[in-house]
Parts: C-alpha cells; structure tokens; sequence
C-alpha cells in the first residue's frame, strides 16, 4: 500500500537520526528507511562504537601491563583478539536498543529494506511500500573503498570493516593508507606487540593536522617501532602460504602475515537510482550539497558520510539537524552549522584540534602567538601514568583572540571541548579567559591555564 509523508529518511547513522528527530520533533511525518535489520549504520556497528571499544580495551590491557602493582603481584593477562573485538558488543546493543527508543518516542515509523528513487517525490522499497514524500534526506554513509585488483575475500586481506571480525592474532600487519583508519589502527595493533609497516602514499602523516601535531604523532609512533613508510603507494598485493606480499610502486616488496586495507572510502549511493532524478555522485560516490546540505534537486538533502569531508559521526549528527531545519523553512543562515567542528582523532595518544593551524596562520600573516602546556608537567597526567602528550593554544598576539586549539594526548578528544566553547562566543574568546579561570586541581583541564600563562609571557 502507497503510503504518503511530509519527509523520507534514508539511513539510520548519526546525519540520519539528526534529520529525522529534528523533523519528528517540529510534528512532521517522518519514515526512516533502513536497509539492515540493525539501525545505527556504520557508526554503531562497523566503525565509530566497535573500533573506539577495541582501543578502550588495549588500552586497558595496556595500562594493566605496565601497572607496577599489578607487575609485582605477577599479574599478567593474555586476551585473544576475539575476546577484545568482542568487548564492543554490549556497547553495540545498547546503543541500537537507545536509539530504537528514539524512533518510537517520536511516533517516526521505521522501514526496513533497500530504498531507491522513483522520482524526487517518491521512494520505492524493495519487497515493501512506494512512498510519496515532500522531503527526502539521504543519509546512506559510505563504506571502505576496495580496489579491484585487491582479493578481499582472502583470509588475511581486510579492510576497515572487516578487521574488527579478526580471530587470530597476526605477529605482523601491514597498513596500506595512513588517513586517519589508517593511524587509529596502527597504535592499537601496535599496542598489541604486532610489528605494524604503515604505508602513506603522502608525505607525512594527517598533513591536515598543525605540523607539530603531526611530528609529534609520528615521532611517538616509530617510538613505538611503528615502520612509517611516507610517499609510497601500493602496486599490487600478493598472497602466499605463509603471509600477504605487498608490491609498492618504488619497487619495494613488505611482506607480513596479514593487510589492512586502510586508503579511502566510497559512499553507498550506487544502487539508490540517483539517475532517476538527475542527481550524479563523484568517482567516489559522494553528493555535491550546498550550505544546508541540499542537493542541486531541491527537495533532496543529502548528511553525513555520503557528502564527503569531514565524515565524522559528530559532525554527520550536525548536518541531519542542519538539513531539517531547512526543511521546516529556516533561512539559509539559521540552518547552517554554528561553530567549527572539532577533529577528535582515536590514535594512541589522542589528537583533537579545532581552528587554525600555525601553518594556516603564517600563510594568511596573521601575527599569532603560541601557548604551550606539556603533559609531562601535569599532576594529573603524572598521576594517570599519561604523561605523553601537549596542548597547544594559538592566539592573536595583539586582540589575544583564541585562533586555534590543538592537543596530542591522553583524553584529547574531551580536553578540546573547553577550547571549542570558549572559541564560539567573543564573548568569552581571549586568551585571559584561561588565565583568570580557576580550574580543579589536579586535573588535565588545568592544561589550559598553562598553556595560556606560557603563551603570555612570549608577548613584550
């Protein structure tokens, strides 16, 4: 039976659930669309929640490790890969039982089954209902891109989605793509004792990030007897008996007992009949949308991975909301996103950053200072054993305008939102902020307070 709503959702990840809640809220007609039995997308169940549970779990047996009581006492456990992977289920499940309850506390009926377009107004489900909506956002994410010179169906090739079902412990892995997959799983598998070779096909690692950011990421990493190899790419891989030879293009042959496909990914747009309405995704599947994230069709909306840069959960989450209010008749300025978006990288140490890098600045000479709290100084991170790591503030020497935050190390990723509030209201965004702010002692929070002192004493 034809069924006829004010919006149609495709996908249930973070940019899909963000649309849908913010549309079922203002009392629209809102069907999700889902093509798994599972709701969450990729987030929930492929990336995001499973891979930051696995390095939670490292990082537990990594801290228990090097625990001298635990040392001592002749402590030492020894988990298979199964049993660490695994720690993500629970996660998983309340997670998907959270969001369920979302749908239906805001009466928003959910679809199972593969969507298509058969025009702008109307989606097809597969085995299931024709839908005739006003709105249509898409929200299909994307998945591990996969070359087709690659056999992905061999036991010791994997990709970003399949290494979390990994049984056996490799003694060595080679990663092929050093993005930001890539690196998060380079520490953890390394923090396992697996003999990593990282392969980037750029000239250093996260070239995105602010330089010292990134130098630091790389020097701790071969710290830890990470092989970096920059400025190689793969030629072709071979299987053998005993491992995986992969063939880099500089004619250098690194052979190790499993891959990981790691360099880029596509967005799920292939089979939803975009041609039917005029729409084209890039080479790599992804929608061109404007500054409310529509399509060059105008009823058609398209959030999260599927649009490309940044493909972060928090940000797709940002963008569903962001494509609702424009569907509920927000001006163009009202729906777009209302401050920068912090990166939140899960290597080990972590690395978040929000505004300005030095590099930016200097190119755009802007005259900046720098403000530095090394972690190693921190009671907190002393007392933590987390003494590896900095947080770095850049500020306009003159207004004393925080430009830019950056931060390498233990709870990176929740250090940073200080900086993110603070930088989202003038108000607030000075640099004395931090300096007459008193902050809980001992905490990592109180980073903030040094790195603000030290940046002011280099003013004259």
């Amino acid at each position: 039976m034809d069924q006829k709503v004010d919006a149609v959702v495709i996908g249930t990840g973070p940019g899909g659930e963000g649309a849908a809640m913010q549309l079922a809220k203002a009392g629209k007609q809102v069907i999700v669309v889902e093509r798994y039995e599972r709701i969450g997308g990729g987030c929930t169940h492929w990336g995001t929640i499973p891979s930051k549970a696995l390095k939670f779990a490292i990082s537990q047996l990594t801290e228990a490790l090097s625990n001298p009581i635990l040392i001592e006492s002749g402590f030492k456990p020894e988990p298979t890969i199964a049993q660490l992977t695994g720690t993500a289920q629970k996660v998983i499940s309340k997670q998907e039982s959270m969001r369920r309850k979302f749908y239906d506390r805001n009466n928003v009926e959910m679809i199972h089954g593969h969507a298509k377009f058969v025009d702008a107004n109307t989606i097809q489900v597969e085995d299931g209902p024709t839908i005739k909506t006003e709105h249509v956002v898409v929200a299909v994410g994307s998945r591990p891109y996969r070359p087709p010179n690659i056999d992905f169906d061999n036991e010791r090739i994997y990709d970003s989605d399949t290494i979390l079902g990994l049984q056996h412990k490799p003694k060595s892995l080679t990663i092929i793509g050093a993005g930001v997959i890539g690196c998060e799983y380079a520490s953890m598998f390394r923090n396992l004792s697996i003999k990593i070779n990282l392969i980037n096909g750029r000239g250093e690692l996260l070239d995105f990030l602010d330089n010292e950011i990134s130098d630091a990421l790389s020097y701790h990493m071969r710290e830890r007897g990470v092989v970096i190899r920059h400025n190689e790419n793969m030629e072709s891989v071979e299987a053998v008996e005993d491992g995986v030879i992969t063939h880099l293009k500089s004619g250098k042959l690194v052979k190790s007992d499993a891959i990981l496909w790691a360099a880029g990914r596509t967005g799920n747009t292939d089979k939803l009949g975009l041609e039917t309405i005029g729409l084209e995704a890039d080479s790599r599947g992804y929608l061109e949308v404007n500054e409310c994230f529509q399509t060059k069709v105008e009823n058609v909306f398209a959030v999260g991975d599927v649009v490309g840069f940044p493909s972060l959960a928090s940000a797709a989450y940002t963008q569903g909301r962001a494509a609702g209010k424009r569907i509920l008749g927000a001006e163009a300025e009202a729906c777009q996103l209302g401050s920068e978006i912090p990166s939140g990288i899960y290597t080990s140490p972590e690395i978040s950053c929000i505004g300005k890098t030095e590099e930016q600045l200097t190119e755009e000479k802007v005259p900046y200072e720098v403000g530095i709290s090394n972690f190693k100084h921190l009671a907190r991170a002393q007392i933590l054993r987390q003494d590896v790591g900095m947080l770095k503030i850049l500020f306009h020497r003159e207004t004393l305008e925080v430009l830019g935050v950056h931060c390498f190390g233990a709870n990176a990723s929740e250090i940073i939102h200080i900086g993110q509030a603070v930088m989202s209201d003038p108000a607030t965004n000075s640099l004395e902020y931090f300096i007459n702010t008193t902050f809980n002692y001992p905490t990592m929070a109180e980073a903030y307070r040094v790195a603000a002192l030290n940046g002011h004493n280099r003013l004259f």
